[in-house]
């Protein structure tokens, strides 16, 4: 199949983290410390300002935005228009706070980077996946992860699966009625691919932006990659979206360095139309 690649927003810092959400993407423009929202006209609006820079994102059942704040490590809530702290998560993270996923009853399954990325010569250690339950408790989810990342859960809500960037594979648990995760496997192996952002697709297929490689692929449970699409630069997060969720938006960016970024302001939405709709969270 050949993808035709559109620009659906430009003039970002360093767009992450897109969710579909109530019809519209939903995203973190990092390094601008806000969250936004994008609609497929191309018009785009800030939501909230994030002093300690967002990232993931995901919604509690009764419809209340979290977002995760990176450097102060922090799980905050959107109250009107109002952050609150949900969940301290100095505790658990290592280093700065990164990607999430929130489960249909209110659990949060957030990562972290482990390491300093951002100096010259980062040296990469094993990072712990936070939880954080309805009732706000913190506890370790799953621990020696490799820069746990993008993170989806199936539609049954039984199944976790998160990508380990500097691992080189996607990682399978088991959910347990508590929240607990259990029963670790290898999903994926994609060395040499460094998978970043991810989302699922209703055939069990895992959509991956690499941006180290400058693409995204769409990857089956054990490793057989069935679809590529080359972006020729960083693609750092994708989300199936669109009113039958066949639409493929691309979070891409020449590089990912704070100064570099905002001096630049080349982050793009970019979208690909395909085949298999997306299927469960986020």
């Amino acid at each position: 199949m050949k993808f035709q690649r559109k620009t659906l927003v430009e003039n970002l810092t360093f767009g992450e983290c897109p969710r579909w959400h109530d019809g519209s993407l939903w995203f973190s423009d990092m390094h601008a410390h806000c969250v936004m929202v994008a609609r497929l006209d191309g018009t785009c609006k800030k939501v909230v300002d994030v002093p300690g820079r967002p990232s993931g994102l995901g919604w509690l059942p009764d419809g209340r935005l979290l977002i995760v704040s990176m450097v102060d490590r922090l799980l905050l809530r959107l109250e009107g228009d109002e952050l609150v702290e949900h969940a301290d998560l100095n505790d658990i993270a290592t280093w700065h706070c990164n990607d999430m996923v929130v489960d249909g009853r209110g659990n949060a399954y957030v990562g972290n980077f482990g390491f300093d990325l951002e100096v010259e010569e980062p040296e990469p250690a094993e990072a712990t996946m936070a939880l954080v339950t309805m009732d706000r408790t913190v506890k370790p989810a799953a621990d020696g992860l490799l820069f746990p990342n993008g993170t989806v859960i199936t539609p049954d809500r039984q199944t976790l699966i998160v990508a380990e960037t500097y691992g080189a594979r996607l990682t399978a648990f088991d959910i347990r009625p508590d929240g607990s995760l259990t029963n670790r496997r290898l999903f994926a192996d994609l060395s040499p691919n460094t998978p970043d952002g991810i989302c699922l697709d209703e055939e069990g297929a895992i959509w991956v932006a690499d941006p180290v490689n400058g693409e995204c692929f769409r990857v089956l449970e054990g490793g057989n990659v069935t679809h590529r699409i080359f972006t020729g630069r960083g693609c750092f997060a994708c989300m199936l979206g669109g009113p039958d969720r066949k639409i493929l938006f691309l979070m891409t960016a020449d590089d990912f360095l704070p100064e570099k970024v905002r001096q630049a302001r080349n982050g793009k939405i970019e979208i690909v139309e395909v085949e298999v709709p997306g299927a469960g969270l986020p």
